[in-house]
């Protein structure tokens, strides 16, 4: 089958060898730029193979569970439905497939998770013990986790100096895509089959590699050009929105990577890609912060976890906190799978400095409702809003969340598309509805609390960390 990414220009001819190998699809459901299929293609005759972990299905909400499947259905399709998909656990469907298919390698994309790398460490183990090799090329990443190290060895804890040093490692350009694909799969190889997706009410992007081009085509065309400015207006389509696609690696960011050149905005955009190496970086150096406090000291800091707090946890859930800001964003959640950057701090810190509810609250409930939902990235960025993770400024920086509303949605464009019963309120109440002398409208709730109170109360609660 040929298959040529008009992003990579020349496309490949692989040359492949007498080996039999397997291509175990993980985070990596593309054909363009993809250092482990080449591989796999080039050693012989290749099975694809995605593994449906019934952990990922647990874990995950109907949106990011829905798109996967979606993807792995485009991956299926590019590949001339050759890909065989089993369901199970990986250490136990690999070995057995390997044996089935009389594979000696095993090509994937590295995973640098802590479950990940666990799972691939019982799974080498497994195929050595049969004579099978298991072998990682490339990663999700344009530099792998564990590669930027600050001068004595020792790895970074602040992003601008990693930053630095990242942009100056560099990265591969990226691969081209093969012309040819000696696949022996499906339905020449059993396949249980991709499952229906499951019920939902959320919107999602389109799935595959045509669809996140033709995003990138779309943002890179208009809003890269002012993606400096206009990446934090919530009201306006600013940001790529391609997280989604980079998550489940139907994009590589080394591909967008690419695309930009030595510009403001541009430069902007390739910082937003480096936050994510950043991040797994961080978590493959100390995969215990996936749920704990990076910071130790912060273990002292008072937290509310009482039915009080559970019902004000739900409320925020809900997008009823009587703050339209706040409750915009959690809704867009809710019916997107995806949350403007931006607003994904204010809620983030109205939970943890309004609420004083556990930040990891938070981060699990973004896990079961995100698209784009990565455990590095997803609960790094939570901890850099609670002030417990990998961040130089102190605990004390609290978001106001009017402040934040009125300075970056001026006019009320996001509320009001995802807050309807405010629609009619005029723009000087639009953010503080409670203040508008006609009253509250109807079906919307007042605030639960009052932000300079609960943010002395946050400063209050820090000082038993301090001890001042």
């Amino acid at each position: 089958m040929l298959f040529v990414s008009r992003r990579i220009g020349m496309a490949l001819e692989v040359i492949p060898t007498m080996g039999t190998s397997i291509i175990w699809f993980r985070r990596d459901l593309r054909l363009a730029d993809h250092p482990a299929l080449l591989a796999a293609l080039a050693h012989g005759t290749t099975t694809p193979l995605f593994v449906l972990d019934p952990l990922f299905v647990e874990r995950s909400g109907a949106a990011r569970f829905a798109f996967l499947l979606r993807n792995i259905r485009a991956l299926d399709g590019s590949m001339n439905r050759a890909l065989v998909v089993r369901h199970g656990d990986p250490l136990d469907i690999v070995p057995r497939f390997a044996a089935e298919v009389g594979a000696d390698k095993v090509f994937m994309s590295s995973d640098f998770g802590p479950y990940g790398s666990q799972r691939d460490t019982e799974v080498a183990a497994r195929l050595t013990a049969m004579k099978v090799e298991l072998v990682a090329v490339g990663s999700p990443y344009a530099v792998n986790p564990g590669t930027i190290r600050k001068s004595d060895g020792r790895p970074f804890a602040v992003f601008t100096p990693f930053s630095r040093v990242w942009v100056g490692h560099g990265w591969p350009a990226p691969l081209p895509a093969p012309t040819s694909m000696n696949f022996r799969g499906a339905p020449e190889v059993k396949c249980d089959g991709i499952p229906a997706d499951p019920q939902l009410t959320a919107e999602l992007p389109p799935a595959g590699e045509e669809a996140a081009w033709a995003r990138w085509e779309h943002f890179a065309g208009d809003a890269l050009s002012r993606y400096k400015e206009e990446r934090n207006a919530p009201a306006i389509d600013g940001s790529s929105k391609l997280s989604p696609y980079l998550r489940f690696g139907v994009l590589h960011p080394r591909q967008l990577l690419a695309e930009l050149r030595p510009d403001p905005h541009h430069d902007v955009y390739r910082s937003e890609l480096c936050w994510r190496d950043f991040y797994a970086d961080v978590l493959h150096h100390q995969p215990h912060t996936t749920w704990k406090n990076l910071q130790p000291k912060m273990e002292a800091l008072p937290v509310d976890t009482d039915a009080r707090a559970k019902q004000r946890f739900a409320a925020w859930c809900a997008g009823q906190t009587g703050y339209p800001i706040v409750d915009a964003g959690m809704r867009q959640m809710l019916a997107t799978g995806w949350m403007h950057n931006r607003v994904r701090m204010i809620v983030a810190s109205f939970l943890v400095k309004d609420l004083h509810l556990p930040w990891q609250w938070g981060a699990k409930f973004f896990m079961q409702q995100l698209v784009d939902g990565d455990i590095a990235s997803n609960n790094h960025g939570w901890q850099w809003t609670a002030g417990t993770g990998t961040d130089a400024a102190p605990y004390f920086r609290i978001f106001n969340p009017l402040l934040q509303a009125e300075k970056f949605d001026p006019s009320g464009a996001y509320v009001r598309t995802w807050v309807p019963e405010l629609a009619g309120v005029p723009d000087k109440f639009v953010h503080a509805p409670n203040d508008n002398p006609a009253g509250l409208p109807k079906g919307y709730v007042a605030p639960m609390v009052e932000h300079k109170a609960e943010r002395d109360e946050s400063l209050r609660r820090y000082k038993v960390v301090t001890g001042k």
